[in-house]
């Protein structure tokens, strides 16, 4: 039921409009001034509040923060018996959806609450929206129980509740946006802003007006002013992906933002302020970087006051079972497709993969397999070549560094590329077909 809070000291008008409010299908309570709609607005939640300006006990202007702290996705409409410009422009600055002149009210007042009522909806959608992503972006919903992980995990929620810098380190596809957002979640921060931004996606010039935005004319097609990304993020948190691709050019800027707090927009003199924290990552090793005078030093040191280094996935072979299973769950759902569980052989061949592209390549290879599979357990069948289960004739696994395991690796690449073409796959070999049918059958290569 759509819950609507009257607030008038007039009796007779206030119970008149909730009775025409009332047969809109909304369900009325009416309080007769600021004191008694303070303890309503404590055991209820309210979608809309129409309140008189003037009251008993205080005034509607002033009255909406205080509302509006309680109940923040509520929608106040103010009323009153004497238009007023200052106060209808308070009343909106204070946060009220509008403002009324009774009398005009009542033509108009229903279809205003209707609207009112629309714009409630759609931010209450938002919110339930934005709590799943929070909680897809915990440290609750990192998968994991390798040492490794959980350490970083560990270091993780600790610098969270300070507003410290974070520099990320790791392997490509190890998942340091995810542990960004994870930090900006447990953070007091988490009700603000998450931007993030991959630096090796832009040149300079872009990379520049992308971080800190410019004036109109600044440059040739700059026809309006532009917020950065920085002035977007104010009071929230940007992640800045790649650092170690930043331009030396830019670097000084982000230090002066790290130290000072402001920025300098492209085409401006004067600085802007912000108030943001800043998480990067890199791939890179940022020290020897410096030694090559790619990075600066000072920004360095000011970027990894606080270090966290996720580890690859060939060092978390505990947790390739739980991931798989966590991925195939996750896209049997996309593709409704009911899959059980995962065959032995397949977790074992997962298992001894490198996985050179980490989380970012498992999750692709599970998908790709729940593509493939027409069954209710993902097995061998449904991977690549080079990932199925190198086994001998008498089923004993041969190693992926002896010659054989090399030989059958190259056959079973060359077979994937030319999609099983066999004329084909020998012919690239430089070996004869027979050849190549006798190989197929020693290495039981599927």
């Amino acid at each position: 039921m759509r819950q609507i809070l009257l607030i008038d000291d007039e009796e007779k008008l206030r119970t008149l409009m909730a009775k025409i409010i009332g047969l809109e299908g909304f369900e009325v309570t009416q309080a007769e001034d600021a004191n008694s709609a303070q303890k309503k607005l404590t055991q209820k939640d309210f979608d809309v509040i129409i309140c008189d300006v003037k009251l008993p006990d205080a005034n509607g202007v002033e009255l909406i923060k205080e509302i509006k702290d309680k109940q923040p996705l509520s929608e106040v409409i103010l009323l009153t018996a004497y238009g007023n410009i200052s106060d209808g422009v308070q009343a909106i600055k204070n946060g009220a959806f509008d403002y009324l002149v009774k009398g005009d009210d009542n033509n108009k007042i229903v279809p205003l609450l209707h609207k009112a009522m629309d714009k409630v909806q759609l931010a209450k959608r938002v919110y339930q929206l934005e709590k799943q992503v929070g909680k897809r972006y915990s440290f609750d919903n990192i998968i994991g129980k390798s040492t490794g992980i959980l350490n970083a995990i560990e270091l993780g929620k600790k610098v969270a509740q300070t507003d410290t810098s974070v520099l990320l380190l790791g392997e490509t596809g190890t998942g340091k946006e995810v542990f960004a957002q994870a930090i900006h979640n447990a953070s007091k921060r988490t009700n603000k802003p998450f931007i993030a931004l991959n630096c090796s996606a832009f040149n300079r010039e872009l990379l520049e007006t992308e971080l800190f935005g410019h004036i109109a004319g600044a440059f040739t097609g700059a026809i309006k002013d532009k917020k950065g990304l920085f002035e977007e993020a104010h009071t929230g948190t940007i992640f800045l992906d790649e650092i170690g691709e930043m331009a030396i050019e830019l670097q000084a800027k982000l230090l002066r933002v790290l130290e000072a707090g402001e920025f300098i927009k492209v085409g401006t003199s004067l600085p802007t302020k912000v108030n943001v924290r800043v998480i990067a990552a890199t791939n890179r090793n940022l020290e020897q970087e410096i030694e090559t005078g790619h990075f600066r030093s000072d920004l360095f040191y000011r970027l990894s006051v606080f270090q966290i280094t996720l580890p690859p996935l060939r060092e978390r072979i505990s947790d390739i079972e739980l991931l798989a299973s966590n991925f195939t769950q996750e896209f049997a759902l996309k593709m409704n497709k009911k899959i059980k569980s995962l065959e032995p052989d397949y977790i074992k061949a997962l298992q001894q993969n490198q996985w050179k592209g980490n989380i970012r390549e498992l999750k692709n290879i599970i998908e790709r397999s729940v593509i493939l599979s027409d069954k209710d357990i993902l097995d061998t069948d449904s991977l690549p070549y080079e990932l199925r289960s190198i086994r001998s004739q008498d089923d004993k696994s041969i190693s992926a560094f002896s010659m054989a395991g090399v030989e059958k690796l190259h056959i079973q690449k060359v077979l994937n590329y030319t999609q099983g073409n066999k004329a084909e796959t020998a012919r690239l070999l430089g070996i004869g077909i027979a050849t190549l049918y006798r190989k197929i059958e020693e290495y039981k290569i599927a």
